[in-house]
């Protein structure tokens, strides 16, 4: 996907700009999920194309989703790891796989809490006052999105 494809003064829109292309979320999560390797990355994406999965990685590290450590120099070969900003990606790959979970006709996961085992749903928490946070609102920040506010 080209940079800046949608042209929106819009949180949403200009975060689909960086990760919103076709294979760039599940190639976060293989990291995510401890995959290092362009092989261990390509083995849990089987259907995608050497090509492209070498093009998203270089596009996920000039964004400052990844980093790249060489550990072999001949043939040169890197190890993946998520930067902040990609590890800071986990509660949205989690949304997914929550909404998934309510929503497909089969679902292949679910997001249990470790302790006791049952199933965690989505929740939105305020700092400032220290308790979950049932009434939000999405308000605009000058310059910002419009439809985000209603």
């Amino acid at each position: 996907m080209p940079k800046g494809l949608y042209q929106l003064d819009c949180n949403i829109a200009q975060t689909l700009n960086m990760i919103g292309d076709r294979w760039t979320l599940l190639i976060i999560h293989e990291i995510m999920v401890g995959k290092k390797t362009f092989n261990e990355v390509k083995q849990g994406l089987k259907t995608i194309s050497a090509n492209i999965l070498s093009e998203r990685l270089k596009q996920l590290e000039e964004d400052g989703f990844i980093t790249s450590n060489l550990y072999t120099a001949h043939p040169p070969r890197y190890e993946y790891e998520l930067t902040e900003r990609g590890h800071d990606l986990e509660m949205v790959l989690n949304a997914y796989l929550l909404w998934g979970r309510k929503h497909l006709d089969k679902s292949f996961k679910v997001m249990k809490h470790a302790t006791c085992g049952h199933e965690v749903e989505l929740r939105y928490y305020c700092p400032h006052c220290e308790a979950l946070a049932d009434n939000v609102a999405i308000e605009p920040i000058a310059g910002g999105c419009a439809s985000e506010a209603e």
